[in-house]
């Protein structure tokens, strides 16, 4: 649409869309709203639409993805969960214990996360485990202490859905639902969360390529949700010094070809927590819109993956040298300019 293009000329668009039978998805930029359709099943005429009051131009996207590119959307995507911005000016930081484990364990980690002026929380009430004989998490028990958090500390809660069984209960909970690597390609369950209204972090899946990744996010998108935040947590590969290897090229190369966040999870991508603050470090040199890390208090009598979680100084250390990091390179780019 034209900057200047009024809400009914955006309206008039829509039910045009509408009565050829087709979906439209609306999307609104910083100077114009950018409008998708989808459920053609072949080219579609731009004359539909060319000729509407308020429309600058009709493009064909021929990529498979239509929703996530940046043919149809050239600003990028702010995904608003609180008084947090994903995507925005400033880098965010998604820091908690991988499960929540009792309520004290929980609130004693938030609050050192609160006090670092941190604004999201992670904490899982459903773990996918390897082992069926692991910790699985407290489930509705866990999302309640979730919840407690938000309600003392004013964080907002990031918490995985596994299933589409129990999607209702953590969209209930939860202030972004959380896509699993396992889950990347769980197509019912990207469904059901394209059709919540909260935002979703949809995170790569451990030998997913770009496409894939961002295919996933269409399935999303297509289903009416367009907050969708992109997660890269590591790929699996020959190497045996990490857990995963950690693919920061991917960063550039989202923004590239889409304008959805992508946020990086360093404690995950390694599995190591000697390895957290410098793959974090990089991540945000890298131009990453945020990472997701893991904090313990006692990472020793962690009920799953201690060995990756930070300790409370370690954490405060990485705070302080991501704002440093991002401080440097805006004033780089503010001399360039």
């Amino acid at each position: 649409m034209k900057p200047d293009a009024t809400e009914a000329q955006v309206e008039e668009v829509l039910d045009v869309i509408r009565s050829l039978g087709f979906k439209p998805h609306p999307m609104p930029g910083a100077t114009r709203t950018a409008i998708g359709v989808t459920g053609n099943q072949g080219a579609i005429d731009p004359a539909h639409f060319e000729m509407l009051a308020g429309v600058s131009e009709a493009i064909r996207v021929s990529k498979p993805y239509k929703l996530v590119g940046r043919d149809l959307k050239h600003d990028d995507t702010v995904v608003h969960v609180g008084d947090a911005e994903v995507g925005g000016l400033e880098p965010v930081i998604i820091a908690g214990p991988c499960a929540v484990e009792s309520y004290e364990q929980t609130m004693s980690i938030a609050e050192l996360v609160a006090s670092t002026g941190v604004k999201l929380f992670r904490g899982g009430a459903f773990k996918p485990r390897t082992s069926p004989y692991s910790f699985q998490g407290l489930g509705e028990e866990g999302l309640k202490i979730l919840r407690d958090v938000r309600e003392r500390f004013g964080l907002r809660i990031v918490t995985e859905v596994l299933d589409t069984e129990t999607a209702d209960l953590v969209e209930e909970y939860a202030d972004v639902m959380q896509i699993g690597a396992r889950n990347m390609q769980n197509f019912s369950l990207l469904r059901r969360v394209g059709q919540a209204r909260k935002p979703v972090m949809l995170k790569r899946g451990m030998s997913a390529t770009l496409d894939e990744l961002l295919l996933a996010a269409e399935y999303i998108m297509a289903e009416g949700n367009y907050n969708v935040i992109l997660c890269e947590r590591g790929v699996r590969t020959f190497a045996d010094h990490t857990r995963n290897t950690l693919d920061l090229s991917i960063v550039p190369a989202v923004q590239h070809r889409s304008h959805l966040p992508i946020i990086v999870d360093p404690s995950h991508g390694t599995g190591k927590r000697h390895k957290v603050i410098p793959l974090g470090r990089a991540a945000i040199a890298a131009g990453a819109d945020g990472i997701m890390v893991e904090v313990h208090d006692h990472p020793e009598h962690a009920l799953s993956d201690g060995p990756q979680a930070l300790l409370p100084d370690m954490f405060r250390q990485l705070v302080n040298e991501v704002k440093a990091i991002h401080e440097v390179i805006a004033e780089a780019n503010a001399t360039l300019l």
